[in-house]
């Protein structure tokens, strides 16, 4: 199993972005993505999650309402759409999967597969 996190970049405060989840050797529909960052000299946090299957997605409080996961299982991707970006949002973003059977675990212990992580910067 490899995953690959794509779609950062630099982007003014304000700006939005659109991460990418992509898999080989597994079907995402068939496990929970969740999305973790970890900003310099900070821990790793989750920020949110698409659940398994129809499952919803699941997204932390502090960024509710600007932080989106969805799925697009024919493509086999999942996305973290970021809106409104602020400078504290800027972290290397990772995606991995949890085989968990409904929700999201918010631990990253919980999660097995990782990807590479793709850089976000929020600045002007």
């Amino acid at each position: 199993v490899q995953l690959q996190a794509s779609g950062g970049g630099l982007v003014q405060p304000g700006g939005s972005l659109r991460l990418s989840c992509e898999a080989s050797g597994i079907f995402l529909e068939d496990v929970a993505i969740g999305w973790f960052r970890q900003a310099p000299e900070k821990e790793r946090e989750w920020v949110s999650c698409a659940g398994r299957r129809f499952d919803g997605t699941y997204t932390r409080d502090s960024v509710m309402g600007r932080f989106t996961a969805s799925r697009d299982n024919a493509k086999n991707l999942v996305y973290l759409e970021i809106t409104s970006l602020k400078p504290e949002d800027t972290a290397v973003y990772y995606c991995a999967t949890a085989d968990a059977y409904y929700g999201c675990p918010v631990s990253s212990s919980s999660y097995n597969y990782w990807g590479q992580g793709t850089l976000v910067t929020v600045s002007s």
